[in-house]
């Protein structure tokens, strides 16, 4: 599931916009720092696994807390990070979390070369990682609604989300290619040269911020009505604001609960999944990345196709008949036996499918989220949803590596695969479904979000 951005600024603070989004150079600078972020923070999702496997012998057991505690940070930081982005400059959280997750990578490189890297070491510097990250993809969708006017923010969308994807494809394929052309301790080296990447593009935009903290001040007038004084609200009430509006909408809490479901399940079938390709059908790390890549193309139809689908069929019946064929296609892979000339073919068919159906899903319900959330409450709903969906993605991780373990690769790729299925139920169920080929209009919000702002300074910038 995609996370939604964070509201906009002022529009009398921006300059006025260019005839083409392509044509605004902040927003090309931003597309391609996210772009090469995106690309580091996936390629090394699947080179820290890997790095494990092959340098530390790590087992199922090891490599499911690997990754819960890489995803451990969207439970515990999320809300945080939500608001912090509401009251901060996002140029400045985007640099910085990139400076941080190429140092954090760049150690792991060093300690895999010279023989000093443990698997504590490991899971501290995954945890980094991930925490930077939260940091980050809160800030490059909040900045995308401070950046530019609201009719090109569909576009803008469109190209960030289109790069996520590829980068969630593209990543784990250039991974596994790095760890079995080079090493994976090399691998982690060329993840750190994205982040590095990023760093120049995003530092390099133009577009002055205004300070975040100067919307968030409640003027009141003192007894004598002469002077003002300011106080910015804590931090705790305005996540729970976001809190309370994802809570009391009933569109957004079934976003979050399919959200939930899906992640969980998908968490617990991918540690299964990168098991279960090299050690049950014996194939090789280029061939397991190719066979993650193949989403790539599917994605990319996904993403052509997201923008006519709902018009002509209904939001509601393209997300839910696109989650199921998504979702259920990982039922297949299960049954796979035998020679890699008719196993690799299958995983590739398997791949686009999957890109295909949850592109479609993920570019709906950002439309879908986008359009009934408040300027003044994009970043906290956006992190908020963040929290509910992704947070359960640790214990998925672990459930994965549990099943793997207790009841065998392919039985426990069969349950966690059948576990998908709950996201599209959910929809089917849900007032989604019944969603036509109009967005819904933006709600209200929350009556405490009134009352602790000013009416003139809940903008956010």
């Amino acid at each position: 599931m995609p996370v939604p951005s964070a509201s906009s600024a002022e529009p009398n603070s921006r300059r006025p916009a260019p005839p083409g989004l392509w044509r605004d150079a902040d927003f090309r600078r931003l597309w391609v720092g996210q772009t090469a972020s995106q690309l580091g923070e996936h390629t090394s999702l699947v080179v820290l696994p890997l790095l494990a496997v092959l340098t530390l012998h790590a087992g199922a057991g090891e490599l499911g807390v690997l990754r819960a505690v890489g995803q451990a940070p969207i439970l515990l930081l999320s809300l945080f990070a939500g608001a912090w982005v509401d009251r901060w400059r996002t140029r400045t959280t985007m640099v910085l979390t990139d400076v941080g997750r190429a140092l954090a990578l760049g150690a792991v490189a060093a300690a895999g070369l010279f023989g000093g890297l443990g698997m504590s070491g490991l899971l501290a510097l995954a945890f980094a990682v991930g925490a930077l990250s939260v940091f980050f993809d809160v800030a490059y969708q909040a900045s995308l609604v401070r950046l530019v006017e609201r009719d090109h923010l569909v576009r803008g969308n469109s190209a960030l989300e289109g790069s996520r994807s590829a980068a969630q494809i593209g990543g784990p394929a250039l991974g596994g290619a790095l760890v079995s052309l080079l090493s994976a301790p090399i691998a982690a080296a060329s993840s750190a040269l994205f982040f590095a990447l990023s760093f120049l593009s995003i530092r390099r935009i133009r577009r002055a911020e205004t300070m975040p903290a100067r919307a968030d001040e409640a003027r009141t007038a003192d007894d004598h009505g002469g002077t003002y004084r300011t106080t910015a609200p804590r931090m705790w009430r305005r996540i729970h604001e976001g809190l309370r509006f994802v809570a009391g909408d009933a569109v957004l809490r079934i976003v979050c609960l399919a959200s939930a479901a899906f992640q969980f399940s998908f968490a617990a079938m991918m540690t299964v999944y990168l098991l279960f390709l090299p050690r049950e059908l014996h194939l090789s790390g280029t061939v397991v990345g190719l066979a993650l890549a193949a989403a790539g193309p599917g994605a990319l139809l996904g993403s052509l196709l997201a923008a006519r689908l709902p018009s002509r069929f209904g939001y509601g019946t393209v997300l839910v008949c696109a989650a199921t064929l998504g979702d259920g296609v990982f039922l297949c892979v299960p049954a796979l036996h035998g020679a890699s000339a008719v196993t690799v073919p299958a995983l590739l068919a398997v791949g686009f499918v999957f890109g295909f159906g949850g592109q479609l899903v993920n570019v709906t319900v950002m439309a879908v989220r986008q359009s009934v959330t408040p300027d003044g409450l994009q970043g906290r709903a956006a992190a908020t949803i963040t929290f509910a969906g992704m947070g359960l993605t640790p214990l998925g991780s672990l459930a994965g590596g549990f099943l793997a373990g207790e009841w065998g690769l392919r039985t426990g790729l069969l349950v966690t695969a059948a576990g998908m299925l709950l996201s599209p139920v959910v929809m089917a169920l849900s007032p989604l479904a019944r969603l036509g080929r109009e967005l819904p209009a933006p709600h209200d919000t929350p009556p405490t979000a009134g009352r602790t702002h000013s009416p003139d300074l809940t903008r956010e910038t």
